[in-house]
């Protein structure tokens, strides 16, 4: 009997102990998940991660089909103009960013050109007297010549009895008239060679041979055989082709950017692949009203290379840049709309929409005028997106806003009356009126002094003319005193 007591007692006293040893878990437990509910942040509401206008109660889709993402309580709240993303949802977007670079952006101007013979070595063939064109030895235009090579033979009465002169003069061994005779041949177009085989030979020639000057091409034929001419007539143009121009159209928007001397690459629809080299060599006065473009003649130096005229000319003139500019990668910008943007990417996965100026275009590359800092992050890959969600007129008026701040005077006078002085702190205390060039109205205020010695003289009520200093984030300061009866 007192064993079973024993055992009873032993059962009891275990009990006891294993629901005192549950009680301690159990709490502990308790506090632990109690820690951890109190630890975790309490979701305010569930966002689309594209549209922070899209709220709902709990987890969902969407109206694009993506996951809502939570919100949670102390988070930073969004301004109007911004967009925060999931990082995931980052991902599968595929947002690029790039940073705002400051340099010179070398400039290319791209344009159309065509070839045309050197003017200042093209010369133009006259006979000196009427006659008829006996023979033509270059039939059309863009034929080859050489130097010393007969273009044409003329019949000319006027020649044959000039001829005539000189060999009668010299069988009559007079030398005053053969001079004459001979200078009259030799104006008339004759070489010294052809008077001197006249001289010799002592028979005139009806037919009187004409030679090229220069090699060359045929640029212009404007005679056949049996013409008859004149002094008056063309007969034909003779090109040099060591030197052709390549005359090329450029926009009007890009002529201030074009100057002399710089250097041109082209290429020709003839020539595929090809790349030549020139530079600008001349700038012509005046724009074409009909294209409203400038005409820019290009001087290259052939070195044997066939450049015939009218031959279509893709042409490339290189712009070294002057100064250090903002620019971006060309893609980030979204173009049209109310104006000009990007997207600005900061901390946190936060985007949103910023206006912005933009200047020339090179290559892959934009200026940018206003709008953006050095340094600064924006989306290259995905901006579409997230500026369709972006409030862009919050950003506009924002950007409107700092415009009209950054155009306020530094510097302005406002008449005023001293009503008391802070010393210690380099104070002034002043009743002045109405600044309407920073939109202050009448009060009284501390306004801090650029100098010490600018309390010299003055007195508690005494009017004065206060010169303003405020610079772009600094508080307005009095550097200048003036008293009221000294005002010019």
């Amino acid at each position: 009997m007192k064993r079973y007591l024993l055992m009873l007692a032993l059962l009891v006293v275990g009990a006891g102990i294993g629901f005192a040893v549950a009680w301690v878990l159990n709490s502990m437990q308790g506090s632990e998940a109690s820690a951890e509910k109190s630890a975790e942040k309490e979701i305010l509401y569930w966002v689309a991660p594209m549209d922070s206008n899209y709220r709902r109660d709990g987890p969902g889709k969407s109206p694009m089909g993506m996951d809502l993402v939570p919100v949670y309580a102390g988070g930073d709240e969004l301004a109007e103009d911004e967009v925060q993303i999931n990082p995931l949802v980052e991902q599968n977007m595929g947002i690029r960013t790039s940073s705002v670079k400051k340099g010179k952006l070398d400039r290319k101007i791209q344009a159309v050109g065509y070839v045309e013979y050197d003017e200042n070595a093209l010369h133009h063939v006259h006979t000196r007297v009427e006659g008829w064109i006996e023979k033509l030895s270059v039939k059309d235009t863009g034929d080859p010549v050489k130097e010393g090579q007969v273009l044409f033979e003329i019949y000319s009465p006027e020649l044959v009895n000039a001829q005539e002169e000189l060999l009668l003069a010299k069988s009559n061994n007079n030398q005053d008239m053969e001079e004459a005779a001979a200078g009259r041949l030799k104006a008339l177009g004759l070489s010294t060679e052809q008077i001197q085989e006249l001289y010799d030979s002592e028979k005139t020639s009806q037919r009187v041979r004409v030679f090229a000057k220069s090699d060359g091409v045929v640029g212009m034929l404007g005679v056949r055989e049996g013409t008859h001419v004149t002094p008056a007539t063309h007969t034909m143009s003779i090109a040099e082709l060591d030197k052709v121009w390549i005359v090329a159209e450029i926009l009007e928007r890009q002529s201030s950017y074009v100057e002399v001397g710089q250097k041109v690459e082209f290429e020709l629809e003839a020539n595929p692949g090809r790349t030549y080299e020139g530079s600008v060599d001349y700038i012509y006065p005046e724009l074409d009203p009909t294209t409203r473009s400038l005409q820019v003649r290009i001087m290259f130096e052939t070195n044997n290379e066939v450049l015939r005229p009218n031959m279509f000319a893709r042409v490339t003139i290189l712009v070294e840049g002057s100064e250090l500019v903002l620019h971006i990668p060309s893609e980030a910008v979204i173009r049209g709309g109310l104006t000009d943007r990007v997207v600005l990417a900061a901390d946190n996965s936060i985007y949103r929409s910023v206006p912005v100026v933009v200047g020339m275009e090179v290559d892959a590359r934009v200026q940018i005028l206003d709008g953006l800092k050095e340094g600064e992050n924006i989306v290259t890959s995905g901006q579409f997106l997230i500026d369709s969600e972006s409030n862009i007129e919050v950003a506009i008026a924002r950007y409107e806003e700092a415009k009209k701040e950054s155009e306020k005077p530094t510097n302005v006078t406002v008449s005023a009356t001293i009503r008391g002085f802070d010393r210690e702190g380099n104070r002034l205390r002043i009743k002045h009126g109405k600044i309407p060039e920073w939109n202050w109205k009448s009060m009284t205020m501390y306004l801090a002094v650029a100098e010490e010695s600018l309390f010299d003289g003055l007195e508690k009520d005494q009017e004065v003319i206060l010169e303003l200093e405020q610079k772009p984030g600094e508080r307005a300061k009095i550097i200048g005193v003036q008293q009221a009866s000294e005002e010019q």
